[in-house]
């Protein structure tokens, strides 16, 4: 299976009284980057969720965005502070006995005093959160794979067309390279000919020019490593799983390739060829750069 690095999925789930949403995107990247947006409840979350998602990517900028909705009657709770009341208490009696005052501190007045009572989020079970979080993670995660997949496919069809595309261009240069010097040498034939007159051409010396100049425009080992390249590319393609990096590779080298074909045309029809070559290598190393 090929996978895009271009995919969305989103989920929502309602459990109890809490309602989780999760939404994962992703777009091109070396590496896998990923950056989680939780709920300040949930950041302990954070690195179970890196874990699970490694298990649906590789590669990609990935972003990972999780909200929950607490629909219960009271998230918070009450807290005592006894420790911080004894304090007050003992300083409302020395109050007393340095001023010669009655102590008339009570209940009422001790609770309004500062951190005797204070408002905390209800405790939560940390391992229940996860395993509710981790159901709509999945579902989106899983959506998301899937996205990804389907547009892999759709990459996959594009570049074995080009690919196609390019052995027919390649076939065309080599069937076309034999042609050009028997060219050269019936254009060299008739060039001395015509400037000897009546003289008679040498052989040897005709030759000797016709062996030059098909050593200087001979691509035949470019051609077979672009043959070679293609096949090569077009099993990894076949294959499946993640062949961005390889293909990308496999793609420079093609362009190299090409590249040296290029400069070493005299002929028109070879030269536009090979020009219309390196245009389809570097569609299919935009394409490559889609894939994980």
């Amino acid at each position: 299976m090929i996978r895009s690095m271009t995919g969305f999925g989103r989920s929502e789930l309602m459990v109890g009284s809490r309602k989780y949403t999760v939404e994962i995107k992703s777009v091109n990247h070396k590496y896998l980057d990923v950056t989680v947006k939780l709920p300040r409840k949930l950041t302990f979350l954070e690195i179970p969720i890196r874990n699970e998602l490694k298990e649906y990517a590789s590669r990609g900028k990935v972003d990972i965005f999780i909200s929950m909705e607490d629909y219960s009657e009271s998230t918070v709770c009450v807290k005592y502070n006894r420790q911080i009341a004894e304090e007050y208490v003992k300083y409302f009696h020395q109050m007393s006995q340095d001023f010669s005052l009655e102590n008339d501190a009570g209940v009422s007045l001790l609770s309004k005093c500062p951190e005797v009572f204070s408002l905390e989020e209800a405790p939560v079970d940390e391992e229940e959160l996860w395993q509710d979080l981790k159901r709509a993670f999945t579902a989106a995660a899983e959506q998301f794979a899937a996205s990804r997949s389907l547009e892999g496919e759709h990459l996959k069809e594009d570049l074995l067309l080009k690919l196609d595309e390019m052995e027919k261009l390649v076939d065309f240069i080599g069937e076309r390279s034999p042609k050009i010097i028997q060219e050269y040498q019936d254009r060299l034939r008739e060039k001395v000919e015509a400037a000897l007159a009546d003289a008679s051409v040498d052989e040897n010396r005709l030759l000797t020019e016709v062996a030059i100049f098909a050593d200087r425009s001979c691509v035949d080992e470019e051609l077979v490593r672009l043959r070679s390249h293609i096949h090569t590319a077009r099993e990894s393609l076949q294959k499946g799983g993640n062949v961005g990096r390889s293909l990308d590779f496999i793609a420079q080298e093609m362009n190299r390739e090409a590249n040296t074909t290029l400069s070493k045309s005299s002929d028109l029809e070879i030269t536009n060829h090979a020009i219309l070559l390196k245009t389809g290598i570097e569609k299919i190393r935009e394409q490559i750069q889609n894939l994980e």
